[in-house]
């Protein structure tokens, strides 16, 4: 499993949530909403210092992770995290 960042997700970050390196992002599973693969659960992102890292990308020196208890919602598909060009939202997509 592995977390893709494009450059505009990159920049949506560094713009956005003013993130720099050195700082975590995390990428979890929270209740309510739904998924591909559960119903009642979504992804949820925030800034958060690690405690059991499962997965991990840097880039420009910022973690963007995910914590060990967090892999059961990926279904061991990659998390690919883009922007939604037309409303400047990050957009979640889930690949083999």
């Amino acid at each position: 499993m592995k977390i893709i960042i494009s450059e505009e997700a990159l920049s949506w970050f560094k713009n956005e949530m003013e993130v720099e390196e050195g700082d975590y992002i995390r990428f979890f599973a929270r209740y309510g909403g739904s998924s591909p693969f559960h119903e009642a659960f979504s992804l949820g992102m925030n800034r958060e210092e690690p405690h059991d890292i499962g997965v991990e990308t840097v880039i420009d020196g910022i973690h963007f992770y995910i914590e060990k208890d967090d892999e059961w919602f990926f279904n061991n598909h990659d998390l690919y995290v883009s922007v939604n060009l037309d409303t400047d939202e990050l957009l979640y997509q889930y690949q083999k």
